[in-house]
Order: structure tokens, then C-alpha cells, then sequence
């Protein structure tokens, strides 16, 4: 659990440190879990001799056990504020950031760039599903072979070239961007070609393309010296890539 799923926004909000009250938090899961659960997510709440109450999130070979006093602790770290409103707001983000099941992984799952690890120096294909707004990443567990983890990236690259996005031109520069999940907007290069074509069609001609890479962000798709001058410029991380190298990119 981390404080980042949690964080408030506002001045104020970041300010106060009010700890969560265990019951409060209870008092909304009573509520509110029961409406998140559905045919394949199963929500439990209970009370364990030695947690006190626990919430168990089980959705096919995936299971997450939590106590509610971490989850409030959490909360309170994360400036989440008290009011029954804002524990169901945190309680419901907390159930959508649940791990991804393999099988809903093989069935929605569409392969996007992200960073490879931490250091965040490469990007590699990874399979994420869609909850809401976020994309979530999928491990595959520990008892899928070889060949189902193939089969569910396969099936995650086909989904993402019919994706789709906006495209938008800034002089000598594409943006390429998803509407309602950012993460998504890499997956257009599953297809790199169906996005050159987008361009050229868009009246921009570009010679020996490259493209930087933000996973999270709009692609910024450009010649090599603008890309060059872009991906140098830009305050965040990212990774510019010959256009002939997003094929060869790894899986992570």
C-alpha cells in the first residue's frame, strides 16, 4: 500500500494530519464495500482475534487480506480526510488498485509502454487493464506457464492498436494522447505504422521518425533532431526511441 493511491489535493488538505478512526473506517466499508463487489470480486469483512476488523478482497487466484487499522494508518499518512464521503472515495481507489486476475488480464488486458524498473532509463511492454480512469498493471501469478503469459501479451498487443487516440500537430511535432486514460495513449505503437500514417495524413512528413516516450503521458512524435531537442528539454523523465526500435522492445 503506498501513500500515492490515497494522496489529497489542496493546500489544507496536506496541511492537517487528523489520524482516521478504525470504527469511522468501518462504518463506511459497511456501506460502501458491498456496493463494489460483483460477480467475479468477492469483498469480505470480518473481525479477527488478533486484526481486529479485516477486510479480504478475492477475485479468481488473486486474494488480498488487509486490516483495517493498516488501511486507516495508510489513510492518515495520505492526509485523507475524515468525512464518511472521503473514506468511500480512498476505500473505493484502495479496491480498485487490487491486483489483476490472469484471466481478466486475457480477456481486457492491453499492452502499453512503461518504465522497466525504477531507475526509469527503459521502457518495455507491459499488459495493464483498464479500471475507470487508471490502468493497472497485471503480474501474471506464479502457476501460469510460458505459454498462457504469451498468449495473454498476444492478445493484449492485438487490443491496443484499436485503442485509438488524439492526434494533434504542433508544427513539426505530433502529440498522440488518450482521452480518458493516459496510460493508454503508448498503446498505439503496438501498430507503430497505423500511427505514421495518422501523421502523414495529418499533413506532417516526417524524415527518420523518432518518438519520446513518458509512460503516462501523450507521445511526442517528431523528427530525429526535434525529438532530440525535445526529449532533452523536457523536465520529466523519458526515453526517445527511433521509430524502428519500438519493435524490438522487450516485455516487462
Amino acid at each position: 500500500m503506498s501513500g500515492g493511491l490515497f494522496a489529497g489535493s489542496g493546500l489544507l488538505q496536506r496541511l492537517r494530519s487528523v489520524p482516521v478512526a478504525v470504527a469511522d473506517l468501518q462504518r463506511t466499508a459497511d456501506e460502501v464495500l458491498p456496493e463494489l463487489a460483483t460477480g467475479r470480486l468477492r469483498i469480505t469483512l470480518a473481525d479477527d482475534r488478533v486484526d481486529g476488523p479485516v477486510v479480504v478482497l478475492e477475485e479468481d487466484e488473486r486474494r488480498v487480506r488487509t486490516p483495517l487499522r493498516d488501511l486507516a494508518e495508510d489513510m492518515t499518512d495520505a492526509r485523507v480526510g475524515s468525512t464518511p464521503e472521503e473514506l468511500a472515495a480512498a476505500l473505493t481507489a484502495w479496491v480498485h488498485d487490487r491486483p489483476v486476475p490472469d484471466a481478466v488480464a486475457a480477456e481486457t488486458g492491453v499492452a502499453v509502454l512503461d518504465w522497466t524498473d525504477r531507475t526509469e532509463t527503459a521502457v518495455g511492454w507491459r499488459v495493464v487493464v483498464r479500471r475507470g480512469d487508471r490502468a493497472l498493471p497485471w503480474t501474471p501469478s506464479s502457476g501460469l506457464d510460458r505459454r498462457a503469459v504469451e498468449r495473454v501479451r498476444a492478445g493484449a498487443g492485438e487490443r491496443a492498436a484499436t485503442v485509438g487516440g488524439d492526434l494533434r500537430v504542433e508544427g513539426p511535432v505530433a502529440l498522440w494522447s488518450h482521452p480518458e486514460v493516459p496510460a493508454f495513449a503508448s498503446a498505439v505503437l503496438a501498430a507503430p505504422q497505423l500511427l505514421l500514417d495518422r501523421i502523414a495524413a495529418a499533413g506532417l512528413d516526417l524524415h527518420d521518425p523518432h518518438v519520446v516516450v513518458t509512460p503516462h503521458s501523450p507521445l511526442a512524435c517528431a523528427g530525429a533532431p526535434v525529438a532530440a531537442r525535445l526529449a532533452g528539454e523536457t523536465g520529466e523523465a523519458c526515453q526517445r526511441l527511433p521509430w524502428r526500435q519500438v519493435a524490438r522492445l522487450r516485455w516487462i
